[in-house]
């Protein structure tokens, strides 16, 4: 008989299976293996794999269910974890192997073929025992709103890697990066996909196996030691996760049962033009449950902390990169049902995990991406701020003897910085594909970059919002990022020479201490963690001759001013308007010796006299130093 329940099976009709993972894919006991399967139009399906010598014919499935909601399930004695398998599936006179779509692990290329044959291997669920109940319990989602965020983004095949250029594991990586991250200060590590693709080129961005960790870096279960080693560490895992579209290759989703299932039957909306890439159907509840089991999946089973979904704005227009579409029910152009999906995956994932955290990469001014559903949003708890990277770039690529006249991309950011609860990343996409490296779009010689990359960065610590770094961009490697290789570590070993070694640092290694630095400050200073539009306050952003400007963050009595000059030209006994009088101490200075600057600019403390500036009752005299940032706090 059957033993799926009918409930099961209704909820399954309905989208409402939210744990599809403990009802599909191949579950073990200790007799045999339970295989389920939803292909509905299929005529048969059969489990092939190392238990029945790939033979179709030993072990056809028995149909349960009817319709869309049909599926396939079958007990097969002996067969247990470890054994390779596959569904092949007739479709009147044609018959074709499919992946599981639920399946845990898949096989390396080493084993009789490659990945793109799509063999699944059957993992046994009680292969780890976690040590990180501590984190569990005191980690912060939507609490984390009110406190230090500061994410290193991190493609785990290209790191590090060994002197012989291959990669390391998932249990190799765990030490290293942890203690890395933890010297650096930043408070969680966000992964580029790790769920299976065979086009190692797509980043993981192009899946085929949702469900499974790649077997680049090992098992499931040495996947499950990196994040409890990061997290016994203190640090918090995102993952980045991918519901937008899926891989092409035909051993996965595609033309599952011989026809469009997972993806749009509508031939305008099926293909992403983008990407070469196939679009999840959100109008069917079997597609909802499949994407909403995969994010409760990750974050049960691995204990992830929070999922960032690639590609929301492809997902919330139907016209997104295309010149034909196929309008909505009401003649528009929003993709509702994936709008209604959004929402109903964020109030799912915050029932059961309500310290997670959901994040939105959306680069249109869609309203509400992290305002709550009952509010009329989306239901994200953060949201990248592409704005904000957008314009940023745009002011800081320019000479600065052009600045004064994009200085406006600079200050309009600020003007919506409110309007969501904002990420500011500078991300793996703005170091690909010939935009090369964040080191290499500054302007002037490398000096130059690299002191207009300390300002970069003070400029994203000071600007209310969560703070995001892909890897590399921290100590300023110069060339574009690629997967094929490891980042080049060698800049900041060849700057740990003897010769090099003194008061003075080398440029990539004080690029790197200046974020170690900030983020040292962003934890301890209350008023950078206020992001009410209350904690920030203009002091100057009218001095476009000069290009400078001035800000403050506060809380409290706790008042921070970030003081920037973004040209070449030191500016001594520069007159800054400051709120309070007295004592203020220079906490930074971003051309100081040790972060590979010149020396020049104000340090230690500075007074703060009775005469009004900038709207403010009391000034102090600085020296500003070349492509340089004070920051100073009261006292």
């Amino acid at each position: 008989m059957p033993t799926i329940s009918a409930f099961d099976l209704h909820l399954w009709g309905q989208g409402r299976l939210f744990k599809a993972h403990h009802t599909f894919g191949a579950h073990p006991n200790r007799a045999g293996t339970w295989f389920r399967v939803w292909a509905p139009r299929a005529d048969s399906v059969s489990v092939i794999g190392d238990f029945n010598g790939w033979d179709s014919s030993k072990h056809v499935m028995r149909p349960v269910g009817e319709g869309d909601a049909r599926l396939w399930e079958l007990f097969v004695r002996g067969a247990k974890a470890g054994q390779h398998y596959k569904f092949s599936i007739l479709r009147g006179r044609k018959r074709f192997d499919k992946t599981d779509p639920f399946a845990r692990e898949m096989e390396p290329p080493a084993y009789g073929g490659s990945a793109l044959e799509g063999l699944s291997a059957i993992i046994c669920d009680a292969s780890f025992e976690w040590d990180d109940a501590d984190w569990m319990h005191h980690r912060k989602g939507p609490a984390s709103l009110g406190e230090a965020v500061s994410i290193y983004e991190v493609h785990l095949g290209s790191w590090r890697r060994t002197e012989n250029g291959e990669f390391l594991g998932y249990r190799e990586l765990a030490g290293p990066l942890a203690e890395y991250v933890l010297e650096m200060g930043f408070t969680h590590v966000e992964l580029l996909p790790v769920q299976e693709h065979p086009f190692y080129g797509s980043w993981g961005y192009q899946t085929v196996g949702a469900f499974a960790p790649t077997f680049r870096y090992g098992h499931p279960s040495d996947f499950k030691f990196l994040i409890d080693h990061l997290h016994s560490c203190g640090i918090g895992v995102i993952l980045d996760w991918v519901p937008a579209h899926f891989a092409t290759d035909p051993q996965g989703l595609c033309n599952f049962d011989g026809e469009p299932l997972f993806e749009y039957t509508d031939p305008v909306m099926r293909h992403h033009p983008d990407w070469g890439t196939l679009v999840f159907d959100y109008s069917r509840p079997q597609v909802q449950n499949y994407l909403i089991s995969n994010a409760l999946y990750w974050l049960e089973e691995f204990h992830i902390d929070g999922l960032r979904f690639d590609a929301v704005a492809s997902m919330l227009y139907r016209d997104y990169s295309r010149k034909k579409w196929t309008p909505n029910r009401e003649g528009g152009r929003e993709n509702l049902e994936a709008v209604a999906f959004l929402k109903q995956i964020n109030e799912t994932v915050f029932a059961s995990f309500p310290n997670a955290m959901m994040i939105a990469e959306e680069s249109t001014a869609w309203p509400g991406v992290s305002h709550p559903t009952y509010a009329g949003g989306l239901g994200f708890l953060y949201k990248w701020n592409m704005g904000w990277m957008h314009d940023t770039f745009q002011f800081f690529q320019e000479d600065p003897v052009h600045r004064k006249f994009h200085y406006h991309g600079f200050t309009f950011p600020l003007v919506y910085a409110w309007a969501e609860n904002y990420v500011l990343s500078l991300s793996h996409d703005e170091v690909v594909h010939g935009k090369g490296s964040l080191f290499g779009k500054m302007p002037g010689d490398d000096w130059q970059k690299a002191a207009n990359l300390r300002l970069l960065f003070a400029h994203q610590f000071g600007h209310p919002g969560k703070k995001l770094i892909f890897m590399g961009m921290e100590f300023g490697q110069g060339r574009e990022w690629s997967h094929d290789r490891g980042l080049d570590w060698w800049l900041l070993d060849a700057e740990a020479k003897p010769s090099a070694v003194g008061r003075q640092r080398g440029l990539h290694s004080g690029v790197q201490a200046w974020v170690r630095e900030l983020n040292a400050l962003y934890k301890a200073q209350a008023s950078l963690k206020n992001e009410s539009s209350q904690g920030f306050e203009w002091i100057d952003y009218q001095d476009t001759e000069n290009t400078t400007a001035a800000y403050i963050r506060q809380e409290g009595d706790e008042k921070l001013a970030f003081v920037f000059n973004f040209t070449p030209v030191p500016r001594p006994t520069y007159e800054l308007g400051l709120p309070t009088g007295g004592k203020w101490h220079v906490l930074l200075n971003s051309d100081e010796a040790r972060f590979g600057g010149s020396g020049t600019g104000s340090t230690g403390s500075i007074s703060a006299v009775k005469k009004s500036k900038h709207g403010r009752p009391f000034q102090a005299a600085l020296d500003l130093p070349p492509l340089g940032v004070l920051i100073l706090r009261n006292a």
